[in-house]
């Protein structure tokens, strides 16, 4: 019987061109992360284990977030290696930002083999107040109220007067 595995040959290719498989025990796929949102910032976590902390880069150019680092490889002379499974060379990760972030915020701590980023939300992106002029009084109306003395009818709406904000993006 004949298999027929397209993957394999790709796979092939690509350890000749580069020589070595991606994803090996010598050349990682990826920096592996995790990202979360906390109040007005985003916090990015990369696991760094090992490199130097002089090696570690992160920039932001057009929109994109790069952090690359570097392991050294251990040359010791009269070495006989049983197992060398330790991850070397250089590590590079991508992430796309949002319009949403302020670039100029950015600031990034390595400690303990976790380099940390954190990224604030830009000012014009937060949920804020805005005030509401109303028959020559002046009311304050938070996306999702009814200002005072308004009964929340949606007939109210129909006739003209508009009486609720809402937001695509609250918190």
């Amino acid at each position: 019987m004949l298999r027929f595995d397209p993957f394999r040959d790709i796979d092939r290719l690509t350890e000749q061109l580069l020589g070595s498989p991606a994803g090996s025990a010598r050349t990682p796929r990826f920096i592996p992360l995790d990202l979360y949102r906390s109040g007005d910032h985003y916090v990015l976590h990369a696991d760094l284990p090992g490199v130097d902390p002089g090696s570690v880069d992160v920039s932001v150019d057009s929109g994109t977030l790069t952090i690359t680092a570097q392991r050294s490889a251990h040359n010791e002379a009269d070495v006989q290696w049983v197992s060398s499974e330790r991850f070397t060379g250089t590590f590079q990760r991508q992430i796309s930002l949002s319009e949403g972030l302020d670039p100029e915020g950015i600031s990034a701590t390595y400690e303990n083999g976790v380099l940390t980023v954190t990224l604030p939300v830009a000012r014009a992106a937060k949920p804020r107040r805005i005030q509401v002029d109303a028959g020559g009084r002046r009311e304050s109306i938070t996306a999702g109220e009814a200002p005072a003395g308004s009964t929340g009818d949606s007939s109210a709406a129909s006739e003209g007067g508009s009486n609720q904000l809402s937001s695509a993006d609250s918190d």
